[in-house]
């Protein structure tokens, strides 16, 4: 806490963090801008009969959008399942795994698809959600209607206004991430959790005041929150490090070398994306069947309810795939034996090489299969009992973790900030200078 008292006096720092959060006001504020020609407090309703179904789910990745039918309601989701299409078709397409390879012009490029992904997935989307709106006047009959004028006029500015939105959302959360701190994504989604869990916890407080829940049970919910919190917490700061050991060169009069350091690998490297990952690709087939009226795309919206157990097996499949397969793509052993075996570094018992990439493939390989048995439990088990006690999703396993994994690695970056601020003071713009005599 001493450091991040010093954040006020770093202007580059305090200027990011400001940026950061002046774009997530502006994405909250966007939340209660309505989507025209819908009743909101008519939708209102039939979310919160919908609460614990996959609408429920929706609307809380959302960040609340949904229930206010906002010009974003489909938020940040389009997005991320075109980032999963593209990042899978990287490693199938030879043409785009050449375009990865390519440094920073070549990610610029993949990106560039993205937002393309990103828009055709939300006008289809778009299209859904309009067909959805307009059959829910006879489906909530009781509620009133949803749609004032329906028709093919309110579709097309529906597919326009959400598509619009979401492509706002998506360059907010790309300048978060470049000009601001931590990753755009992960904050809009963590701001929207956040953002409910005061309305989660008064509709919590009512109900216990109502006597619809008891004194022990709630006592068995804060409890489980508070040790997934810690659980979380553990496990995501876990490593597991490798000896490495430096051999001793000499460089002009100097011996550079000698030292023995760590390769520290995380037990969780992919963060908190496998659980949004898996979230996101699980809520897409279930809003083409929510929002269509074929009878077996309904049928397979009865499956993928939240809390139904192929829902949860699904659920766990997917967050071991994406466990594994995001940090395949964002660690690469090949490439760090390589720069150890060029600064002279090697693993006591391990050859330099081939042999060291294969004992670190395989070190990482065992941790992760850890790592993604934790993110399944947290993300799972704690939904599972809370389901139970009919609580709002916010305090289930998938939302605390994207809540507290986002926390901590935006906490990290503004350690990162204060840490280099810190070493420029000795060599930096305002440290001390050496002048040299101007060659003739």
């Amino acid at each position: 806490m001493a450091g991040f008292g010093g954040i006020t006096k770093i202007p580059e720092l305090r200027k990011r963090i400001l940026f950061t959060l002046g774009m997530l006001a502006v994405y909250r504020i966007l939340v209660f801008v309505t989507v025209p020609g819908v009743n909101r407090t008519v939708m209102k309703q039939i979310m919160a009969q919908a609460s614990g179904s996959f609408l429920g789910l929706f609307n809380m990745f959302s960040g609340g959008a949904l229930e206010q039918l906002s010009i974003i309601a489909l938020g940040i989701m389009p997005y991320i399942s075109a980032s999963i299409i593209l990042q899978l078709l990287t490693v199938v397409v030879p043409s785009l795994e050449r375009l990865n390879k390519e440094g920073e012009a070549g990610r610029k490029k993949i990106n560039q698809y993205t937002r393309y992904g990103t828009i055709m997935l939300s006008i289809v989307q778009g299209y859904f959600i309009a067909a959805w709106l307009e059959g829910s006047n006879a489906t909530y009959r009781t509620f009133g209607e949803v749609v004032l004028d329906p028709g093919w006029s309110f579709r097309l500015m529906t597919i326009l206004t959400l598509t619009t939105g979401t492509a706002f959302v998506m360059w907010v959360g790309e300048q978060i991430t470049e000009r601001g701190v931590g990753n755009g994504i992960s904050l809009i989604i963590f701001a929207g959790i956040v953002a409910d869990m005061p309305d989660g916890l008064v509709k919590l407080y009512q109900k216990a005041k109502l006597g619809e829940i008891g004194a022990l049970n709630l006592a068995i919910i804060a409890s489980v929150v508070i040790f997934v919190v810690a659980f979380i917490i553990f496990f995501e700061r876990a490593q597991r490090r490798i000896p490495v050991q430096y051999a001793k060169r000499v460089i002009g009069r100097k011996v550079m070398g000698g030292q023995t350091q760590h390769l520290p690998l995380k037990v969780n490297t992919a963060g908190v994306i496998p659980p949004i990952f898996a979230s996101s690709i699980l809520m897409f087939p279930a809003q083409l069947a929510q929002f269509t009226e074929s009878t077996w795309m309904r049928a397979i919206s009865d499956v993928l309810q939240p809390a139904t157990w192929q829902y949860n097996t699904l659920y766990i499949v997917l967050i071991v795939f994406f466990c594994y397969f995001y940090t395949a793509v964002t660690f690469n052993p090949v490439d760090v034996a390589d720069n150890l075996k060029k600064n002279g570094g090697f693993i006591p018992g391990i050859r330099p090489g081939k042999k060291t990439a294969e004992y670190i493939d395989k070190v990482l390989t065992r941790i992760t299969f850890g790592g993604a048995i934790y993110v399944s439990a947290v993300c799972v088990l704690p939904t599972l009992l809370i389901a139970q006690f009919k609580v709002p999703f916010y305090f289930g396993g998938t939302g605390l973790m994207i809540v507290v994994g986002v926390a901590l690695d935006t906490v990290q970056q503004i350690e990162s900030h204060l840490i280099t601020r810190h070493y420029d003071g000795f060599g930096g713009p305002k440290g001390p200078r050496i002048r040299g005599r101007r060659s003739r």
